[in-house]
């Protein structure tokens, strides 16, 4: 009898950890959605790029190339410096879809389709995206992103 009383015991204390854990989790999970959204709803905006950016990322294009958030940054400050006519240009919607999260307490994995919709709705692009986030002092940011363009289907 006192195995299975302890069995039980140890069976409720794993329920409740679980449990425990899976409320923490889908706060994390929440968070990260609404920060993926607002970023890709305000992405053409430099204050959304260095909060969502850690200093320390890293950031493979779907072109092939490695970028940094410094990198990043400096091209919102040299596009300040020279105004084109591509400024005015409204560029194209960000939206996630399928997003996938998994949480392991401050770090976090973010997979998600990229859709990338011109105003005119001509070409629409789709991108696999995966980024790795690190809560650091109770933020989460991103210290490596990959994207991968998905061919263009045509009709």
């Amino acid at each position: 009898m006192k195995s299975s009383s302890r069995q039980f015991g140890l069976a409720a204390v794993f329920f409740m950890l679980s449990f425990t854990g899976s409320a923490a989790d889908s706060s994390d999970v929440n968070d990260l959605t609404t920060m993926l959204n607002e970023f890709l709803a305000n992405a053409g905006v430099a204050e959304v790029h260095e909060r969502f950016w850690a200093d320390d990322l890293i950031y493979t294009s779907s072109r092939g190339t490695r970028t940094t958030k410094a990198e990043i940054m400096a091209g919102f400050a040299a596009s300040e410096n020279e105004p084109s006519e591509e400024d005015d240009a409204a560029g194209p919607v960000y939206t996630a879809e399928d997003i996938q999260i998994q949480v392991y307490g401050d770090t976090a994995v973010v997979a998600f389709k990229l859709v990338a919709t011109p105003p005119d709705n001509s070409v629409v692009l789709t991108y696999f995206n995966t980024g790795t986030f690190l809560r650091r002092s109770g933020k989460w940011q991103v210290v490596a992103w990959q994207a991968t363009a998905m061919p263009v289907l045509t009709g």
